[in-house]
């Protein structure tokens, strides 16, 4: 934790977060400092530990330091020109692709952001990231987009968080294998199925959403 209470981390050819690809020493992606994502994990990480303080009445240090936290987050993370979240930020340096970790942000338990920038994030996301299967992993206008993902390794590495977009849609089970969800798109359209071709994590968040967004009203 850095003395804004913010989580900092990563060095050198060190890859953390999610986005983990190296090839040899170059690391695509990657994201030394304060990661958009790790930071609003961190925040209800906070809110949790406060809520279970209180449950069991016990003294309550987190709750202090959420605030703290979600007060530095706007404070840094906040990216007025493009109306969305920084990826990455690390003392004066802020990287300005746009990226789906924001969406951590505003679709956690705890939301960090005011409702006004929360709505914009999800605009920006929305117009920028959204694919047919589901989110691509950076801009289209980024200058290190890439829409396909094949080739050798190395260009394939290049790929998997620089344009990639990653399934969450049902309209898709019928891509690469029946009845299963492959684990990556292309960026582009028409967004041939890549990776694995019945993948975990896939399948998984359409369940959640199956769960969580519609038995209850149903």
């Amino acid at each position: 934790m850095d003395s804004d209470c913010l989580i900092h981390a990563g060095s050198g050819i060190d890859q953390v977060t999610w986005m983990d690809v190296r090839v040899g020493d170059w690391v695509v992606t990657p994201r030394h400092g304060k990661p958009v994502e790790i930071n609003a994990l961190w925040y209800n990480a906070l809110q949790v530990m406060s809520e279970l303080a209180q449950y069991f009445e016990e003294e309550d240090p987190y709750k202090d330091l959420a605030e703290q936290v979600a007060r530095s987050f706007v404070a840094e993370f906040w990216n007025e020109k493009k109306q969305c979240l920084y990826d990455v930020v690390d003392n004066n340096l802020k990287d300005d692709s746009i990226r789906p970790n924001q969406i951590y942000a505003v679709s956690l338990p705890y939301t960090i952001l005011p409702e006004g920038k929360a709505k914009a994030v999800v605009t920006t996301v929305e117009r920028e990231l959204v694919a047919g299967p589901g989110l691509r992993s950076l801009s289209r206008d980024h200058k290190d987009y890439h829409p396909i993902y094949c080739g050798c390794l190395p260009k394939r590495d290049a790929a998997y968080h620089q344009g990639t977009a990653w399934g969450v849609s049902d309209r898709w089970f019928y891509y690469g294998c029946i009845g299963s969800i492959s684990e990556i798109f292309d960026g582009d359209a028409p967004h041939h199925c890549r990776g694995c071709y019945a993948q975990a994590w896939s399948v998984g968040e359409v369940l959640r959403c199956y769960t969580e967004d519609i038995l209850p009203f149903s």
